[in-house]
């Protein structure tokens, strides 16, 4: 077997131990979870994350390892966005607290087959058309600039989004949720309830954010070089989904306080045009600079500018924002 080879399998054992260990022992079905328990998750999923990068390091070497780290951080710090869209849908359609952690699983798993499927696509269409990255580092300039210019967003309704509408219209809704059930039965026919079109936008919203973080992934890891390509994917792969299947965890933890951040908009915002431009501009850097010096370059940036805004948005008001969203747990 190769080197990667062996890193898939360790990857594939270690996801089906922490998916049992986490939902055996971590999680308990129909409870609502703690500040205490959320944060003993999110450092469960975020060590085993940091860890693995460990592994790849000594299996794959220093390249692969910084590559997804990198790819991890920004993955982790998009999906904060996720948490504040997610909040806004289970608030709409009134989802109980003890349904909360069987939803967004049966949520996340999903939006980790269609990030499989979107990267296994991505990364093809880039190994046959390397100009696909200049346009992926257009769209990544543009969508900073309009993250980083917004100063209002736009309150998001899930109901009168496209992707309820469209569930709407092909399928038979009823309006609870069947006391947590995903279907019912009315006089012989089959009805779906709210808790399956949570899921099933918990699953679209996330692959919308996907657009964005996708390229942007493919923008730090290296996936020109010859004989690259198959790590390059490795790390594509196992980055996106530590990052989404600890996005459960980290929704427990920060639904009361992701609204405080802030500046986490303006910080993703300038490594998106940061990653961009070095798409772009990715020629003449490589004239001056080795791949391992980039992936360390891109790695700072990353950590200032996310951390950065974190702790600049804790210690600073934005004037004129809205207030914050309400929990969900405890709408009547």
């Amino acid at each position: 077997m190769t080197t990667d080879q062996i890193t898939y399998v360790v990857f594939g054992a270690i996801l089906i131990l922490a998916l049992v260990f986490d939902l055996g022992l971590l999680s308990k079905k129909n409870q609502k979870v703690t500040i205490k328990q959320a944060l003993y998750q999110t450092f469960f999923w975020v060590g085993l994350a940091l860890s693995f990068c460990v592994f790849m390091w000594i299996e794959n070497g220093q390249k692969p390892a910084l590559e997804y780290l990198s790819a991890y951080l920004m993955e982790w710090s998009l999906s904060i966005d996720n948490i504040f869209v997610f909040i806004l849908i289970f608030s709409a359609f009134s989802v109980k607290e003890k349904n909360y952690g069987r939803v967004l699983l049966i949520g996340i798993l999903m939006a980790i087959l269609f990030r499989v499927i979107f990267i296994t696509l991505g990364v093809a269409l880039v190994e046959r058309f390397h100009w696909i990255l200049y346009v992926f580092g257009v769209f990544l300039i543009y969508t900073g600039y309009k993250m980083f210019a917004s100063t209002e967003e736009e309150e998001f309704d899930p109901k009168q989004s496209k992707v309820y509408k469209f569930v709407r219209r092909f399928l038979p809704v009823v309006p609870h949720d069947g006391d947590g059930k995903f279907t019912v039965r009315i006089d012989g026919k089959k009805f779906y309830t709210t808790l399956f079109v949570v899921v099933i936008m918990l699953a679209a919203i996330d692959l919308v954010f996907a657009l964005d973080s996708i390229p942007a992934v493919m923008g730090i890891v290296d996936t020109k070089t010859e004989g690259y390509q198959e790590t390059a994917r490795l790390v594509i792969y196992t980055s996106n989904i530590f990052a989404v299947l600890g996005l459960r965890s980290l929704f427990f933890l920060l639904r009361g306080a992701v609204s405080k951040f802030d500046y986490l908009q303006q910080g993703i915002a300038i490594v998106l045009v940061f990653i961009g431009l070095k798409m772009l501009c990715e020629h003449w850097i490589n004239e001056w600079l080795d791949k391992t010096t980039q992936v360390f370059i891109s790695l700072a940036v990353i950590l200032c500018c996310i951390f950065g805004s974190i702790f600049y948005s804790i210690f600073m008001k934005k004037k004129g924002v809205p207030q914050d969203v309400d929990d969900p747990s405890t709408s009547s």
